[in-house]
């Protein structure tokens, strides 16, 4: 089985003098999943960010371990899928075309097989050639799924997963979830208790 370990240490987040998140530390390795749950403004999001490298925490360390090899997360892009509302897509293209533009940027090479494999698994078969911008927004969401599985990262990291989805999106969610503990890890940042159920740990932020 492929050697993955997250290990987060000490981790602490602020923004000016109001700090976010003090001190958590655990450890995640292949086949599990983590939910971080927490009311709005709990630091859910920040911790995600932290984990992917998009914000560095005010202390703490966060070290992705993969077949033997020490990678912060910075250098850690290969290992990471991300998903969040917050990611942008390119509204003026296709689903097709903006899930071959992210593969170029990641230097692979993705042909319509490969394409038409991915929007099939995020349930967008047959809308590829369809310009984002006549996209709903659930089927957007959909499409950042299709990005951060491209590259079959060991790592799955999602935001908000369900946002804007109905019942037949959450339950590609779910499949997606379950199919990562195959794979490596997955961290869940969540305000909606029935996603608690995706967790083997759940980390509740804002507690005390």
């Amino acid at each position: 089985m492929t050697n993955l370990q997250l290990d987060i240490s000490d981790v602490s987040a602020s923004y000016g003098a109001r700090t976010v998140f003090h001190r958590i530390s655990l450890t995640l390795r292949h086949g599990e999943v983590l939910v971080v749950s927490g009311a709005n403004g709990s630091g859910k999001s920040t911790l995600l960010r932290v984990l992917c490298g998009l914000q560095k925490p005010a202390d703490g360390t966060v070290r992705y371990c993969w077949n033997g090899t020490s990678h912060a997360p910075r250098d850690a892009s290969h290992l990471i899928g991300w998903v969040s509302p917050d990611l942008s897509l390119y509204r003026e293209l296709t689903g097709d075309e903006n899930l071959r533009f992210f593969a170029a940027v990641r230097g692979l090479s993705l042909g319509a097989d490969g394409i038409d494999g991915l929007m099939a698994q995020v349930g967008l078969g047959g809308r590829g050639s369809d310009r984002v911008s006549a996209y709903s927004s659930g089927m957007a969401h959909r499409l950042r799924y299709a990005y951060a599985l491209l590259h079959h990262p060991p790592v799955l990291l999602l935001d908000e997963p369900t946002v804007t989805l109905d019942e037949r999106g959450a339950g590609v969610v779910e499949s997606i979830i379950e199919a990562q503990r195959q794979k490596g890890i997955a961290v869940v940042a969540t305000n909606d208790p029935r996603e608690l159920r995706y967790g083997d740990y759940v980390l509740t932020l804002g507690a005390g």
